[in-house]
């Protein structure tokens, strides 16, 4: 319903929260509007980017509006002031502060063609007040002769008439004054209580306590894998100092890095960073305890120290490790404890940086992590649809050249220039990096450029250091005039520009990887900004749809939760972040996703040939899909052939290295239930086995410790059954042909142990066999540990939102009759648990069950048609409480998705609220859990009926 349809005055409180935020409340607000007034203290750039497009659209309309701001506490932006100003339809005012007399409004009206709508609470016009700020605001809408309406009203007016038009000597003279002010503007700096010592976030501190873990389990070694600018170096000194170890090496392959590793690692200990020694080509500090060294000079020293020299090492930029450089080092070296940092493990050899680190990743931060915990800046994203003169109609995208010469045009860097003067950037200065297609077209781009005064430059790989060392530093410098550098196969390593504000992605859009490499080069955060903004230029070439999956920000996807994701623009992602679809592109990219068929063989080799290209070209492990933010989720592949092994004989048609694999039956046995095991619910089983590939036999007490390094508690009842799970408990006869028998389990004077088997203790003989099988296992347990974490949830042990099949449900309720009985969909029961199995759109031809969500904390659910209140299962789903069970919702929302068979997703506990009927009975259920806005959207949000 609009909002002009509404009749009655009624009030509403607008939050920023999961389901909604003021900016959207604004969006709706200006829909319809015939004129509009706002009235705030204070508009930065920020906000005024965000609205940019909204304001436009009325302008477009003829809609007309006015806008008071003003100079309290100095916070408003002249740059925003300007931009508000190149409305036509707009009218703008200043109400000039004194010191007696404040200005400190936000109210916002809007007319429309029977009602008033008017907002006023606490949000200004900023990004954090529009997006994230807890915010207090009440929408009010009524007649316009409502007496509460019309007192906003000539309270507008009488302000709006003590208000200063805003001309170009204002704005000058607004400025100046800024410039002149010996401190920066007020919300710059925070207030602190107590202690201002510096101490970890959140992705530091959960990497502290499993680096804390894996040394108390004997290891040695870890890998830390986070996003750039998310505070990895911080975090290697909170562990040094934690571990205050008697000599620490850190080690790295550039001085400037050196030097900012250093001053990161004085600050946490709290000393002077002279007292840390660098060891570089300008300087040899040899004796310190805490040495600073490039890779190349520690390289040239290595006999000037004893293997044991250092208790701690730190190798940075870790995806260097498996390079002859790096490998003459750690052979040296034999420390307490080596952690190597990386963000960008793709780069080097996967397989030898995790074995170097002996497969302990001790944290893994994506890009939406990063955001989720402010690690790294907000972005605000523009998909901009291309000029009309670019069409990629019969363009083959792999052919670079022809794709570079269609996108140089006159016509389309008109186009960029005006979307960049549209939505502008943060800051004084535009600092910003332009991703070509090749070099011709970087070096097209900057000459168009500097043509038109825009002072640009290109860079590629092969430009000369020194070349691109000086362009660098000259985009970093606010006395430059430089503002662009568009470059090809650059910044994606080792290229650090804090202040970059503006990035422009110019080529079509073919990796999700290569897209989040991009977009990250902006992130970082920076004094000089508060948010980056990223204009994608998105063509009608095929692939466009790519964007939707790397913005989703999830490994796990289906058609369905991208269409969702892209409808609802992507609201459920964290923070200050804006996301915004022009309608051309949505609309394009929408239809993209419905047509394609993301479990075709087609589809599968395609998006797996990419992944490969982005390797280098290399076969990727299972754990490359695991750490490369934006890869694709190597389960589908595993569904599609059984085996992540399998698929690759498909796709890697005589590949040496698999081939022997290929033709061992006991291998494809082995390997089919390992992969087949994925995505992990349950750690113990995979843990034990792991356990089993190296030594002869295990015992409970022995699979507790090793379950321990994983998990903060472990229940002996728990590994009970995994024991029994491996020993082939809990299949069918037909399931037994099939089975690969890790271990015999043996019970002696009440002692459980499983011994390896003959066959297992052979097949792990052949080396090729075994790297592959401990490969699959590192997999699973390291998702297992991105998915839940080390966290205890109880027995049966299910996390909410989460992923489940029947037969995980068995699993982790420790079920012990044969698991292939969980199928279906309706009610299992084990124990005091019932599990619900909920369709919400039903087959053709199936029952019309009314199964559907009334809120966010409430389901409707009817029970299988034979139920009734009298039955055995009727009464005691009725009676539940007073009997003691507990009842568990699992919902999906198709039973297929592209012709696989989708998951259901655990909703939590319910209670019966009220029932009615029988055969079916149609039951109420009571959310014990509220569900996630983003979750409860995916569920309602009806992307069939389009």
């Amino acid at each position: 319903m609009s909002v002009a349809s509404v009749s009655n005055t009624h009030n509403n409180l607008v939050l920023n929260n999961e389901s909604d935020n003021f900016y959207n409340e604004l969006r709706r607000s200006f829909d319809e509007c015939k004129c509009f007034y706002i009235n705030v203290a204070f508009v930065s750039f920020s906000g005024l980017q965000i609205l940019l497009d909204i304001l436009k659209e009325a302008d477009d309309k003829g809609v007309k509006g006015k806008v008071v701001t003003s100079t309290y506490l100095n916070f408003t932006d002249p740059k925003a002031l300007n931009k508000l100003r190149t409305f036509s339809n707009i009218e703008l005012r200043l109400f000039i502060a004194k010191p007696n007399r404040g200005f400190h409004p936000k109210g916002y009206i809007f007319e429309y063609a029977n009602e008033t709508k008017v907002i006023v609470g606490s949000s200004n016009i900023t990004q954090s007040a529009l997006k994230s700020n807890i915010e207090w605001n009440v929408a009010t809408v009524a007649s316009a002769d409502d007496g509460f309406i019309v007192s906003v009203i000539d309270e507008f007016n009488e302000i709006w008439a003590h208000s200063v038009q805003v001309t170009d000597d204002v704005i000058e003279q607004y400025s100046s004054f800024l410039k002149s002010l010996a401190t920066p503007k007020s919300g710059s700096q925070q207030f602190v209580l107590g202690d201002t010592k510096i101490e970890p976030n959140t992705m530091q501190a959960e990497a502290l306590q499993n680096l804390q873990r894996l040394r108390e389990h004997g290891e040695k070694k870890a890998l830390a894998i986070a996003a750039t600018g998310s505070g990895k170096t911080y975090m290697a000194a909170f562990d040094v100092r934690k571990v205050a170890p008697s000599r620490m090496l850190f080690i790295v392959h550039r001085e400037e890095i050196l030097l900012d590793a250093r001053s990161s690692f004085a600050r946490v200990m709290g000393v002077n960073e002279d007292k840390f020694g660098i060891l570089s080509g300008n300087q040899k500090n040899w004796d310190c305890d805490y040495l600073f060294a490039t890779n190349l000079s520690l390289l040239n020293y290595l006999e000037r120290f004893t293997p044991d020299a250092f208790d701690y090492i730190v190798i940075d930029e870790a995806h260097h490790v498996s390079s002859e450089t790096y490998q003459k080092v750690l052979a040296h070296f034999k420390p307490q404890f080596l952690l190597g940092m990386t963000a960008t493990p793709e780069r080097g050899d996967a397989q030898s940086i995790y074995e170097n680190f002996d497969d302990n990743i001790a944290v893994e931060i994506r890009l939406r992590d990063a955001l989720d915990a402010d690690l790294i800046a907000p972005f605000h994203y523009f998909g901009i649809t291309e000029a009309e003169s670019v069409d990629y109609q019969g363009i083959n995208l792999k052919d670079i050249n022809a794709v570079a010469k269609l996108l140089q045009t006159n016509r389309r860097v008109d186009h960029i220039v005006d979307r960049m003067n549209f939505y502008g950037y943060d800051g004084d200065f535009c600092k910003a990096v332009g991703f070509c297609v090749n070099v011709e077209h970087a070096r097209y781009m900057s000459e168009e450029f500097n043509k038109i005064g825009i002072t640009a430059c290109y860079l590629n790989s092969e430009t000369p250091r020194d070349e691109r060392q000086n362009a660098i530093k000259r985009l970093s410098s606010d006395s430059d005039p430089l503002q662009v550098i568009f470059t090809v196969d650059l910044f994606n390593e080792g290229v650090d520009i804090p202040s970059i504000n503006l990035v422009l992605m110019l080529r079509p859009t073919s990796s999700p990887i290569v897209f989040i490499q991009q977009l990250g080069r902006g992130l970082r955060k920076h004094e000089s900004k508060t948010f980056l903004t990223v204009l994608d230029f998105i063509g009608n070439h095929n692939k466009a749809f790519l964007m939707a999956i790397a913005l989703c920000g999830s490994r796990f996807y289906d058609k369905d939760s991208l269409k969702v994701a892209v409808k609802k623009d992507f609201s459920s992602i964290p923070g200050c972040t804006h996301i915004q679809l022009d309608p051309i592109s949505k609309e394009q990219i929408l239809r993209q996703i419905e047509d394609e068929n993301f479990n075709s063989m087609k589809y599968l080799k395609e998006e797996y040939l990419n992944f490969k290209l982005d390797l280098g070209n290399r076969i990727p492990t299972l754990m490359d899909y695991n750490v490369v933010d934006g890869a694709p989720d190597p389960i589908r592949y595993i569904k599609k052939e059984r085996s992540y092994l399998n698929f690759l004989s498909k796709v890697e048609k005589n590949e040496p290295s698999i081939m022997p694999l290929i033709a061992n039956n006991t291998h494809d046995k082995y390997q089919r239930y390992l992969d087949g095991c994925l995505p992990l619910k349950r750690p113990h089983d995979f843990i034990i086995i792991r356990y089993l590939m190296d030594n002869e036999t295990i015992t409970l007490g022995k699979a507790r410790y090793e379950t321990e390094r994983y998990l903060s508690s472990v229940d002996d009842q728990t590994l009970r059954h995994a024991f029994e799970h491996i020993n082939g408990n809990f299949f069918d006869s037909r399931e037994k042909k099939t089975w690969p028998c890790f271990a015999q389990l043996i019970e002696s004077e009440g002692e459980l142990t499983l011994e390896r088997t003959l066959e297992f203790k052979h097949l792990l003989s052949q080396s090729l066999s075994y790297k592959w099988l401990v490969t699959s296992i590192e997999y699973g347990l390291e998702c297992y540990a991105n998915d839940f974490g080390s966290d205890d949830y109880g027995l049966p042990s299910l996390r909410l939102y989460q992923q489940y099949n029947m037969r995980d449900v068995a699993l982790v309720a420790n079920a012990r009759k044969t698991h292939s009985s969980y199928r279906g969909t309706g009610v299992l029961r084990e124990g005091d648990d019932f599990f619900f199995f909920v369709d919400l759109h039903k087959e053709e031809g199936a029952i019309d069950y009314k199964d559907k969500f009334i809120n966010n904390r409430q389901f409707q659910w009817d029970s299988p048609g034979g139920c009734s209140p009298k039955s055995k299962q009727g009464d005691a789903i009725i009676n539940h409480q007073q009997k003691g069970f507990r009842l568990h919702l699992f919902v999906r929302k198709f039973k297929e998705l592209d012709g696989v068979t989708e998951p259901y997703v655990y909703i939590g506990k319910g209670d019966v609220i009220s029932h009615e009927g029988e055969r079916p009975i149609n039951f109420q259920l009571a959310l014990h859990d509220q569900v996630p806005q983003g979750v409860y959207d995916e569920f309602t949000i009806d992307t069939v009926n389009d």
